[in-house]
């Protein structure tokens, strides 16, 4: 089987998101302000008051009440809708938790993101027969 594979020249935006910002609506905007077509989140570490996840397989989203430790934020980046973004939250006894960046998650004290652009490219997502879901085309 062959892999799809881009290579790019990268351009690395680093963000800072301020108490109560809701990181999934202040990512969205900096895209489209931006008007990126291919981004990709490389670094992320911060804190939230509240969060809200979509996990595997579930059609609906799930509100949690912190404080959280950031300890993953990764995902695609597309100001044409492109995008797929997962987080990973730990409480104050570091159970862990992951899922789908949905709105809601707000910051509590920061939370600083490294966002690479990869300029003169796009990222589409198409229908997947295998899998049933709109994928990323690469």
């Amino acid at each position: 089987m062959k892999i799809a594979a881009l290579t790019a020249t990268m351009i690395v935006h680093m963000i800072r998101l301020s108490p109560g910002d809701d990181v999934k609506l202040k990512l969205e905007e900096f895209v489209q302000e931006r008007k990126m077509e291919a981004a990709l989140i490389v670094s992320s570490v911060g804190s939230l008051t509240d969060a809200e996840l979509r996990y595997a397989a579930q059609g609906k989203t799930t509100k949690l009440k912190g404080p959280f430790e950031v300890v993953s934020l990764s995902g695609t980046l597309s100001a044409s809708g492109g995008s797929h973004v997962h987080i990973s939250i730990s409480d104050g006894a570091g159970k862990t938790l992951g899922g789908h960046l949905m709105p809601g998650n707000k910051v509590y004290t920061t939370i600083e993101i490294g966002i690479g652009e990869l300029k003169d490219k796009a990222f589409k997502r198409e229908h997947d027969p295998k899998s049933g879901y709109e994928e990323l085309k690469i």
